[in-house]
């Protein structure tokens, strides 16, 4: 039996439609009504039947008795579920959803006798390099001393808890996606970019991101649990894009126009400010935070070759890609 948490959300979901009707699944879930979403893509792809064959448990990382009875004759788990916010209001849960649930995960994968653990973490948890455009790896040192956003702190620390859950006897890997792309759940993640772009997104940066499509993420993982790999970690990113380069094409595949004005340094800087000021008046969510600007400049480049080399992979061209889901995008 393979469990999958996260199988509400794009990259469980995509890795459900993998597995469901091959292998027994067993999926778990907090709120029913967000089923439906997994249950909408099954049907895109003509694999009712496959979705019916899922075992849906209800349940949470951060909830142990529930856990307990989703691992019962488990033996291989896939952990996608994560909280994913930029706002510093939701440190307390970004805490408790990514470190603590994934250190109840692995307690439980332990305990349980599961013989392989994949863990999602993020490209966010990589390390720091020493200078601005230094290329990142899966061996480029974490450096505390650096001023971190709440979400890459706690991307860092559910990975801690899976390299603590290894040195006892777990067989591990970690996947490490960049800006994951894909199709069905348009509220979540890249959402956010294909949503900026269909209400007509005005302003660019010049700086980049590492992408890729949630089907290599899916395939990836797949093959590295098939594999005798143990202990190890993976950039997943298809390729790096400048943002001005990303949103162009997502505007080709919506037939819009891309974004013609730069934002500067110091247009984000007075932006993320008065943002702060704003969720403070208004009581809203934030929407540009400190984090958040800086990371739009930027250049820091992924390294792909560690998975390419050892699976022989090859990720799907980016822009093509794009340019059908920002059309499909449309419909939805």
């Amino acid at each position: 039996m393979i469990l999958v948490t996260g199988g509400t959300g794009l990259v469980g979901g995509h890795l459900l439609l993998r597995l469901a009707g091959t292998t027994p699944v067993r999926a778990l879930y907090r709120n029913k009504a967000n089923i439906d979403k997994t249950r909408k893509l099954f049907i895109r792809h003509g694999r009712q039947t496959a979705f019916e064959s899922i075992e849906w448990v209800h349940g949470d990382i951060i909830d142990i008795p529930a856990l307990e009875e989703a691992f019962a004759g488990v033996t291989y788990v896939y952990h996608c579920a994560a909280n994913v916010s930029f706002d510093p209001a939701d440190e307390i849960i970004l805490r408790k959803t990514n470190i603590e649930g994934t250190a109840n995960m692995v307690n439980c994968a332990l305990a349980f006798g599961v013989e392989k653990f994949c863990h999602v973490s993020s490209i966010a948890a990589l390390g720091d390099p020493l200078v601005s455009g230094g290329v990142i790896t899966e061996e480029t040192d974490w450096n505390p001393e650096v001023n971190h956003s709440d979400y890459q702190i706690t991307k860092y620390g559910a990975e801690m808890e899976v390299w603590r859950a290894w040195q006892e006897g777990l067989n591990v890997v970690i996947v490490n996606p960049g800006l994951i792309f894909g199709g069905g759940y348009g509220d979540q993640g890249s959402g956010a970019v294909l949503k900026s772009v269909k209400k007509g997104q005005m302003f660019y940066t010049t700086g980049t991101c590492g992408i890729v499509a949630v089907e290599d993420v899916v395939e990836i993982m797949v093959r590295l649990m098939q594999s005798d790999i143990n202990g190890a970690r993976y950039t997943v990113i298809a390729e790096n894009i400048n943002y001005k380069d990303l949103l162009d094409t997502i505007s080709v595949g919506m037939g819009k126009k891309g974004p013609s004005i730069e934002a500067s340094k110091l247009m984000l800087a007075v932006g993320w400010r008065i943002d702060w000021l704003l969720s403070k008046l208004l009581h809203r969510k934030r929407q540009l935070t400190r984090h958040m600007a800086k990371s739009a400049y930027s250049t820091n480049p992924f390294d792909n070759s560690k998975i390419v080399n050892e699976l022989d992979y090859k990720f799907k061209d980016m822009r093509p890609y794009l340019k059908e889901l920002a059309a499909e995008y449309l419909t939805e």
